[in-house]
């Protein structure tokens, strides 16, 4: 592990060699047999089903981990998948969610799908990729996942297997024989057009000594991730075999070493799991610990953090914003000596969480930046050198960003100076240029200068290389790390018959980053209340992440002079109140007199003194939220 500390030791990395010529696997069978090879007997996956620290386990080694891909290959070219066919899986996680997204990437194409997400949202994402192989749980006490899988099969006509998980293997005792007394009746399957297998017992039946069919080494589609799925069309990002490696590439060579234990409460069907994890587990040879299939979600999950912690000798925590506000919210009753770092990505970090983080566990966490759209990993805050609170680092050897000013129709103007708010534009071996979506009109105006993903995100890059987020271009709200389109909202509620304009927002939140709220224009004479507004969105907003956390009806909604909606206003105001409220409750004299727009840091709220205040106590209060503020007085 290189030391990773200031930019001359990224540009030292890359001065080694261009990226292109690198001593890398170019396959991702290759990948993982380096893995096994290197050391066959090391862990590399473990996972219990329980949160409990004394729960049963099942654990892999490398050699048990390469063996399990291997039959899972096997079996998705047996049942017809070739390289450009889709394997979806729509699991939580569990060693199976494992092994069939590293067996579908080395058979086809790999595409996992939200479990969370609802039949419609599945359908679509199966009709996008066209997949071809399901690989989904079986019937299970306190989850829908099989039923929800079912409804979308049935309007996915291209699909024609479904491979079942039955999770009652990872049971003992007198839970294995409850179980199948109360599992749920299986769908009803009496017109279903697709084939419905046991997925253990068809990979029991496969070669698990060597893949049956030649491995390309060609660099190809090996991925399909889909942003967001909170409209019934989603976008569909494309990630190639470079892309995948380059991920792991830079997590064995910055972070991780083969006696390393990751623990990743992170589902396997986002990308910070799947590659920065995963990836850079597999490239360094280190152990992943998986705990209980929905990951932070899981019942005692955060009540026994800590103590599985001690029980994995974890050295590195895998966590997003809204888990850390949830950490914190519990005493560190275990030892956490072996711990070295903690990692955070998905959503802003908010200081004052940072502050208590690292008080509470002696450990610091990295905060980073990545995207979908780029096969994730963009920057990091360097684990060896200085880490800019608010900042996402500095971009990883071999990832290029720019600053760059458009102009309304999307053309480019200019490069942006040091510490000015721009777009950031992104280019690296994750980037897959020109062909960033599956569907080509989406490619449309993504790209600067034909190569730069233009993420949508504003920034600024400092006078050190570090990278700032200051807001988005686009309005996706992000809920705790979920994507909502504001679209959904503004669609649904437009449908109400007194309802005028919409504009839907991310309001601040000190524990999810953003909430969805939407303010409404009522047209003339109509008396709607935002009570039956909100009964309105929770049926018409099929996506429950999305449901607005508060509706407000003015009297006129801000508009530019073609008469869109002006959402930065409309953001003011959400900030204005958000922080009005959490300081009235906490007791402070203290209010927000304005909004306003600053050069570097976006939006920010500047406060006024109406009183006595504890300055100390104002600091800790608003450190818990993302957006900046400062005392106006």
């Amino acid at each position: 592990m290189a030391a990773y500390a200031t930019r001359a030791d990224r540009d030292a990395i890359e001065a080694e060699s261009v990226w292109h010529a690198r001593d890398v696997p170019r396959s991702m069978y290759d990948f993982l047999t380096a893995a096994r090879d290197s050391n066959p007997d090391g862990p590399a996956v473990s996972f219990q089903l329980m949160s409990d620290p004394g729960a049963s386990a099942e654990t892999l080694s490398w050699a048990e981990l390469h063996e399990q891909v291997t039959r899972a290959a096997n079996l998705f070219r047996r049942l017809g998948v070739r390289e450009n066919d889709v394997v979806a899986y729509v699991l939580p996680n569990a060693t199976e969610t494992v092994v069939t997204l590293l067996g579908g990437a080395v058979a086809g194409i790999v595409n996992p799908i939200n479990p969370l997400l609802e039949p419609e949202q599945i359908a679509a994402i199966l009709r996008e990729t066209g997949a071809k192989v399901v690989v989904t749980l079986k019937s299970f006490p306190k989850t829908d996942v099989a039923q929800k899988v079912a409804e979308a099969v049935r309007h996915a006509p291209k699909v024609d297997t479904v491979l079942e998980v039955d999770l009652l293997r990872y049971l003992g005792g007198a839970k294995r024989l409850i179980v199948p007394l109360i599992r749920p009746a299986n769908p009803d399957r009496k017109h279903a057009h697709a084939d419905y297998i046991c997925f253990r017992k068809a990979l029991m039946k496969e070669r698990g000594d060597a893949l049956d069919f030649p491995d390309s080494h060609e660099d190809r589609i090996a991925a399909y991730f889909h942003t967001g799925g909170t409209t019934g069309m989603p976008k569909v990002a494309q990630h190639k075999v470079s892309g995948m490696i380059y991920n792991g590439w830079l997590g064995a060579r910055l972070l991780f070493r083969p006696d390393d234990t990751v623990i990743c409460p992170l589902p396997m069907f986002h990308v910070f799991a799947a590659y920065p994890v995963m990836m850079s587990v597999i490239a360094s040879g280190a152990h992943v610990v998986l705990p209980t299939p929905a990951g932070y979600r899981g019942d005692g999950v955060f009540d026994n953090f800590w103590k599985l912690v001690e029980r994995w000798g974890v050295t590195f925590v895998i966590t997003v914003p809204t888990a850390i506000a949830a950490l914190m919210q519990r005493k560190v009753d275990a030892d956490v000596s072996s711990l070295k770092y903690a990692f955070s990505g998905s959503a802003p970090l908010p200081v004052e969480l940072y502050n208590r983080f690292e008080k509470a566990t002696g450990i610091t966490i990295c905060e980073g930046y990545g995207l979908t759209e780029a096969t994730c990993l963009v920057s990091i805050n360097p684990p060896d050198g200085l880490k800019k609170i608010g900042s996402v680092g500095l971009p990883f050897p071999h990832t290029e960003v720019r600053i760059l000013h458009f102009d309304n129709d999307g053309n480019f103007v200019r490069e942006c100076e040091t510490d000015e708010v721009g777009e950031i534009c992104v280019s690296n071996p994750g980037v897959f240029e020109g062909s960033t979506y599956t569907e080509a009109e989406k490619n449309r105006n993504l790209f600067a200068e034909g190569r730069f993903l233009r993420t949508g995100d504003l920034g600024r890059l400092d006078a050190d290389g570090y990278l700032f987020i200051t807001g988005r271009a686009k309005d996706l709200i992000i809920r705790g790390g979920h994507n909502i389109d504001p679209a959904e909202i503004e669609e649904a509620l437009s449908g109400h018959h007194d309802v005028a304009f919409v504009g839907a927002i991310g309001q601040p939140d000190s524990f999810a980053g953003e909430l969805p709220c939407a303010y409404v224009e009522l047209v003339d004479s109509a008396n709607t209340t935002p009570l039956e507004l909100l009964e309105y969105a929770k049926v018409h907003i099929h996506e429950r992440a999305a449901i607005p956390k508060h509706i407000e009806i003015l009297d006129e909604l801000p508009k530019t002079a073609v008469g869109k909606v002006f959402k930065p206003d409309l953001r003011k105001r959400a900030i204005a109140r958000v922080y009005d409220a959490a300081l009235a409750e906490a007791g402070h004299a203290v209010r927000v007199a304005e909004v306003v727009e600053d050069r570097k840091r976006g939006l920010v709220a500047r406060l006024i003194r109406e009183g006595e205040v504890d300055d100390e106590a104002v600091l800790h209060l608003l450190g818990n939220f993302t957006r900046p503020w400062e005392w106006a007085d």
